[in-house]
């Protein structure tokens, strides 16, 4: 053999080697590259990190992006309170920690946003007050230290209706200002939760959380085209949560898909010692994300509550072509009626139980908090009063500044007999009837619009657009709220004004496999989610 030819196979051999290298690589960065992280679930995203497409301190840095192009500038959502400067260090520890010994859930590295009346440590748990811009907890949430502990990553704390009550100002409060609906800048996003819903909706992360006492996470949720769910009072814990009025008071998630939700609700669920109310819920949390059924529906009978119709046609219209859409994937369709008093609970049951509980449990959780920060709610409504905060480009509400006076004024109503008999007559009443009403009709669950208008205009701008007769577009809510069950929102339809509208599944206690089923099955066959046109893709 030729010296010449060994010399030519040795620089073919040579040639391979250098073409072979440098291809894999190229093809490597190409797939890492080819990964977007926009709209993708959190199966996706885990998949992603897992194959190496993608780092978690790259997912971080991704979302600070798109916070900094469209939430202070651009459209200016104002869905973010406070951005958390530890996401990029914690996420450089769970790269490092799944290299060496594997991811510690579907949730490793994954970040999501706050409602910023959950205590996440070395963040100020503000509620929305600027009287508490300086609350700075000693140790997370039990919710949160959950999903921390399954390697979730608090990216940001959002803005929200001043501690927990809009009072008319939607998604506005004296630290965050108001928050924008990034379907329609000329609406609201809701409220409570509004800030949560709207990040998670625009792309700030991958999954929120929210507190729901008479609507605050379906509400914001429906007019963000977002799913989420109200859990049975007593599935997650509130400790170490800003709370409203306990009887009420639940934790949820809100995100993107049936499925997401159900991972997280399945993460942050559990007995917490710190909150009684959780005592049986280590008997009933499953791992509701694991075998969602696409064909629930099939053999399912609805009760649709006939009473949340009529307030805006193109509610009513979304809501009968999702009910249209059930019936022809084989349900069984029962219309239902509710009592005089069911059909709006407000007066009898929530505003009178929410004003006798705050004080006393507000200051409980003010309790906790560093020597320096407010202990009683005077001190609050003093410092909300102050030329600092009145003078301020976002004053407080002076109606929540008011609804702040009569809680203070009504503490005493703990002791009155009209609170004992809600807590113990009309409550337990409004159980037995949603109850009896599912026994007798032998429902899977009760259907009907989450809201009964879409998203209203923001307080401060008129939107000759929108239309809704409603005395109280929220008192479907009211239901879910007064007897503890759980509730699912899930995206039904979109109105001419571009906001999203969604369609509510409600169930009686411990229900939430069967309603987060029937609204998986419901959300596969609609697909009615769209992509916000204000916090659109970003392109590099």
């Amino acid at each position: 053999m030729s010296k010449t030819f060994l010399n030519f196979k040795a620089l073919l051999a040579i040639l391979l080697v250098a073409a072979v290298f440098p291809w894999n690589q190229t093809n490597a960065e190409a797939a890492k590259n080819t990964f977007d992280p926009f709209e993708k679930s959190i199966d996706e995203i885990a998949n992603a990190l897992n194959a190496k497409q993608i780092t978690s301190e790259e997912l971080v840095e991704y979302y600070l992006k798109r916070i900094e192009a469209f939430d202070k500038q651009g459209p200016a959502i104002n869905s973010i309170i406070t951005v958390n400067d530890k996401a990029l260090e914690s996420a450089q520890a769970l790269d490092a920690e799944r290299k060496s010994k594997g991811p510690r859930s579907k949730l490793h590295g994954i970040p999501f946003v706050v409602k910023d009346n959950f205590d996440v440590v070395g963040m100020p748990t503000t509620a929305g007050s600027a009287a508490l811009k300086n609350a700075y907890p000693t140790k997370n949430s039990f919710t949160v230290q959950k999903l921390v502990d399954a390697g979730a990553i608090v990216i940001a704390k959002t803005n929200m209706s001043e501690l927990a009550a809009s009072y008319g100002r939607l998604g506005y409060s004296s630290m965050g200002g108001l928050t924008l609906n990034p379907y329609n800048l000329n609406r609201d996003a809701s409220g409570s939760s509004s800030g949560s819903a709207a990040a998670v909706a625009a792309n700030f992360a991958v999954f929120g959380l929210g507190t729901d006492t008479s609507g605050s996470v379906r509400g914001p949720a429906n007019v963000t085209g977002l799913v989420g769910i109200r859990p049975t009072l007593g599935l997650t814990s509130r400790s170490g949560v800003v709370p409203s009025a306990l009887s009420l008071d639940v934790t949820g998630p809100l995100a993107r898909s049936v499925k997401d939700a159900s991972l997280v609700l399945s993460a942050m669920a559990g007995t917490d010692k710190e909150d009684k109310a959780t005592n049986a819920a280590k008997q009933h949390v499953q791992d509701y994300g694991k075998k969602l059924n696409a064909s629930s529906l099939k053999h399912a009978r609805i009760g649709v509550a006939t009473d949340f119709f009529g307030d805006n046609a193109e509610v009513d219209a979304i809501t009968k072509k999702a009910i249209s859409k059930m019936k022809s994937m084989g349900t069984v369709v029962v219309p239902v009626t509710f009592s005089k008093q069911s059909k709006y609970l407000w007066t009898p049951v929530l505003g009178p139980v929410g004003d006798a509980e705050f004080k006393s449990q507000f200051e409980k959780y003010l309790s906790f908090l560093p020597s320096d920060a407010p202990k009683t709610l005077q001190e609050v409504i003093d410092i909300s009063e102050s030329p600092e905060v009145m003078n301020s480009a976002t004053p407080m509400n002076p109606a929540r500044l008011e609804g702040l006076k009569t809680a203070l004024a009504k503490a005493d109503d703990l002791n009155s007999k009209e609170y004992k008999n809600i807590i113990n007559q009309e409550m337990p009443k409004t159980r037995k009837e949603i109850t009896k009403i599912m026994k007798d009709n032998k429902l899977d669950a009760i259907v009907f619009p989450t809201m009964s208008c879409p998203a209203s205009n923001r307080f401060d701008k008129e939107d000759p657009t929108y239309v809704c007769k409603a005395y109280d577009t929220y008192a479907a809510s009211y239901v879910a709220s007064a007897t503890g069950f759980p509730e699912v929102t899930v995206p039904a339809g979109t109105v001419k004004a571009g906001v999203p509208v969604g369609i509510s599944f409600l169930g009686t206690a411990y229900t939430e496999q069967k309603l987060l089923d029937l609204a998986y099955s419901f959300e596969q066959a609609a697909k009615a989610r769209t992509v916000p046109v204000n916090t659109p893709k970003l392109t590099k």
